[in-house]
């Protein structure tokens, strides 16, 4: 079993800046190794994905609508993981989930945090 806690967010004008953060604890320390990510979701709309980061950091994968604007990380040390929000789009509103899993599944997911944008 892993848990998601995740935080930040909130309320923001078109062009500001906003960071998720998101960390995780587990029963058993493979989790550790799991790729993380980022998913959002508006009402009526299914979940659709934002960015991910493997295990290690170094391959990053990003949404077209997003690219050049977001930026993920995570910090091992911490079990962390992160989401840098630049340049941001009413469009960009939502609930943002932070997820991870065995590579090619995402089978844990965080509470949900609200992100608003105003034009």
């Amino acid at each position: 079993q892993v848990w998601l806690v995740g935080s930040g967010g909130g309320l923001a004008q078109a062009g500001d800046s906003l960071r998720l953060s998101c960390v995780a604890s587990g029963s058993e320390d493979s989790y550790r190794t799991y790729p993380m990510g980022w998913f959002r979701q508006v009402p009526g709309k299914d979940r659709e994905f934002v960015a991910s980061i493997g295990s290690r950091g170094s391959v990053q994968s990003y949404s077209a609508s997003v690219r050049g604007r977001f930026t993920i990380s995570r910090d091992s040390a911490k079990s962390a993981v992160y989401l840098e929000m630049n340049d941001l789009k009413p469009e960009d509103a939502g609930v943002y989930y932070c997820t991870t899993g065995v590579p090619g599944r995402w089978d844990y997911w965080g509470q949900g945090i609200q992100v608003t944008v105003s034009s």
